[in-house]
């Protein structure tokens, strides 16, 4: 397949680069590198300064690759994705990610490009009612970040069901971790997931970190969440990608592993390698206490399942960090 991956510089959509190309695939890159960098594009890759918010961009790129040959599939990472920014800028969250899509999705009816390939989140949930969200479950955001990519299914839906196209919506749960090679990685100077942050605690790279409310309905009182490695959950995308290509069905798949660790249990993990120096704080903003997802649809529809376990996951990250801090 030929994939257009926008937003294929930043943490996720890089991977996801890695893993079509470790399968055969050719790949081009979209990004405006506002959070991704290009040093994180494999070099396979052809790469595009571009805009996903900027119409005039994409239609120039599409036009030059189009000549050359078709796209079979796009895939989107291009959104906003930080749960407390969204509370202070939901107009930005919504121009980008809603607005940003909608180009994209035009863009793509007007080349006649068939086929996306969408990263959602497990967000779109809101506050689960049960212990671990299937795809069926009630959706009700309770922050502007959750809202958007809900807004996002639901147009992407239409469009495909006016257009005769077809869609993988894919809701994410907590990915973390690096590529087998260290060659990428969560590299960004303003962290704000669990891991990352709890390493960088553990190697002495920020002097402590706080663990957001400690009185939340769980068995340690601290937020619990599902883990995923983010190489498994680039080659969902891989597989999902070829799904929709091959069958010309639509996908709507939850992406975790089935199981939830609270943030006190992150940190003990991570202490079997480094003291942690944490502190308790209050609640942020739209967090809900508990978030693990089903995976057996995914499972049954792409014969996926994760490899990586948590601990997978932390040694991954933290020898991943040891590298970008001997640089």
């Amino acid at each position: 397949m030929k994939v257009c991956v926008v937003g294929g510089a930043g943490y996720i959509g890089s991977e996801t680069v890695y893993e079509l190309i470790r399968n055969g695939h050719e790949v081009v890159v979209i990004d405006n590198l506002s959070t991704g960098k290009k040093e994180m594009v494999h070099k396979s890759a052809k790469f595009y300064l571009g805009d996903i918010t900027k119409e005039e961009d994409l239609k120039h790129i599409f036009e030059q690759e189009c000549m050359i040959k078709h796209f079979d599939v796009v895939m989107h990472f291009a959104a906003k994705l930080i749960v407390p920014e969204s509370v202070e800028k939901p107009l930005e969250y919504y121009h980008n990610n809603v607005e940003g899509l909608r180009i994209l999705l035009s863009v793509m009816n007007d080349f006649n490009i068939k086929n996306i390939v969408f990263s959602s989140t497990a967000a779109v949930y809101g506050e689960p009612n049960k212990d671990i969200c299937e795809e069926s479950d009630l959706t009700k955001p309770i922050n502007p970040y959750g809202e958007t990519k809900l807004v996002c299914e639901n147009m992407i839906k239409w469009v495909c069901q006016r257009y005769d196209m077809h869609y993988c919506i894919f809701r994410y749960f907590n990915v973390a971790g690096a590529d087998e090679t260290l060659e990428i990685g969560l590299d960004k100077s303003n962290l704000t997931h669990i891991v990352p942050i709890t390493v960088e605690t553990a190697l002495g790279l920020r002097e402590k970190m706080t663990v957001f409310g400690n009185d939340y309905n769980t068995k340690d009182g601290t937020c619990i969440r599902d883990y995923i490695h983010v190489q498994d959950l680039a080659y969902a995308h891989v597989l999902g990608a070829q799904y929709i290509f091959e069958n010309e069905e639509n996908l709507l798949l939850n992406l975790g592993s089935n199981n939830g660790y609270t943030v006190l249990e992150i940190i003990k993990e991570v202490e079997k390698y480094y003291k942690v120096n944490y502190e308790i704080g209050k609640r942020r903003a739209g967090d809900p206490a508990k978030i693990v997802a089903s995976n057996k649809k995914a499972c049954e529809k792409l014969g996926w399942k994760p490899k990586r376990t948590l601990s997978d996951i932390i040694k991954s990250d933290l020898d991943y960090r040891m590298k970008l801090n001997k640089k």
